[in-house]
């Protein structure tokens, strides 16, 4: 279990510590993440290595491997090298997690958010199912989505890019 705030003279509240572990013990969750103003606490139980997705992401480098024969064309080649000059200023959102992205909060409803939504630090963005729990994930900055890098359902890995923000 790992805590994050601010650094503040104000000693950390140790009842309302025990009172979230007792909560995400309760209701069986892995990590919280709280922000009110300046205060921020962040707890996550359990080791870090618990997910273990290696054979989920078998299957993605084939579908990777797919488009490898037209990399090799000329028209493809120059796409990439306009890629970095789109992205100058831009802020991704990565996932904070390994698991499975998911753009809005059951099937047949609409997004989280979709290009051209404009977000805030406490947005909900996404959520991301680890082990049969699922994560909301806030922007954690602000600004107007630009791109969505990822479909729902596809297998995500930790610090991927999953939005890009124009702040």
């Amino acid at each position: 279990m790992s805590e994050n705030a601010p650094s503040s003279d104000a000693p950390f509240d140790l009842d309302k510590l025990k009172q979230l572990v007792e909560m995400m013990e309760n209701h069986d969750l892995t990590e919280i993440h709280l922000r009110r103003g300046d205060e921020q606490w962040r707890l996550r139980r359990g080791p870090r290595e618990v997910i273990h997705a290696a054979p989920q992401y078998q299957p993605q480098p084939m579908a990777m491997a797919a488009p490898s024969p037209a990399a090799n064309a000329p028209a493809a080649v120059a796409a990439p090298a306009a890629a970095p000059a789109e992205t100058t200023g831009l802020i991704d959102i990565k996932s904070p997690t390994v698991g499975t992205f998911y753009a809005a909060p059951s099937p047949g409803e609409p997004a989280f958010v979709t290009v051209g939504s404009v977000v805030t630090p406490e947005t909900i963005v996404c959520l991301i199912e680890a082990m049969k729990v699922f994560n909301q994930i806030p922007a954690e900055v602000s600004g107007t989505i630009t791109a969505i890098l990822v479909k729902s359902g596809d297998a995500i890995e930790f610090g991927q890019p999953l939005f890009r923000v124009k702040p």
